[in-house]
């Protein structure tokens, strides 16, 4: 299962994160990438008024990231993919908007809320059982930053 993910819904809806943070979009990649290490799950994660519009460079094999441009959003964008998808069985999509969730299962596709969304990232980080220890696979703020550095800020 893959998902498509409205990425500002999902950050208004995680405790440790803000809309008005300028690095929102950076840190909610880094918290997806963790996930999608854990899980072995591919996403989409879509967010509004890129500059430029399109796939960012943040996007890593299995976590692809979308700017929509200014004459766009993140919901028409979300709407187009969703329309388009060749095996919408095989998707799932996260977003706050009722719109845009009964367009996917009109399609479809699974849905998920953005709030049920934001409770699976926040489950605690599984126990390995050969070392018998909790593996932290998020990023700490400082990491995210040093990212950052490396491959610049495209807002």
């Amino acid at each position: 299962m893959s998902y498509l993910i409205d990425g500002h819904n999902l950050i208004g809806q995680l405790p440790d994160m803000a809309l008005d943070d300028p690095d929102d979009e950076a840190k909610l990649v880094q918290r997806l990438i963790g996930w999608v290490a854990r899980t072995r799950r591919m996403c989409v994660v879509v967010f509004d008024a890129g500059l430029p519009g399109g796939t960012s460079r943040m996007s890593t094999s299995m976590v692809r990231v979308v700017f929509a441009n200014h004459t766009s959003s993140a919901d028409k964008v979300i709407i187009d993919r969703i329309y388009k998808e060749k095996h919408p069985k095989n998707w799932t999509v996260v977003s706050s908007d009722n719109g845009v969730l009964d367009i996917a299962k009109r399609q479809g596709m699974q849905m998920l809320k953005s709030t049920e969304f934001a409770r699976l990232l926040e489950r605690p980080v599984p126990v390995r059982p050969d070392i018998g220890e909790a593996v932290d696979v998020r990023l700490s703020d400082a990491e995210v930053n040093e990212w950052l550095k490396i491959f610049g800020d495209e807002k």
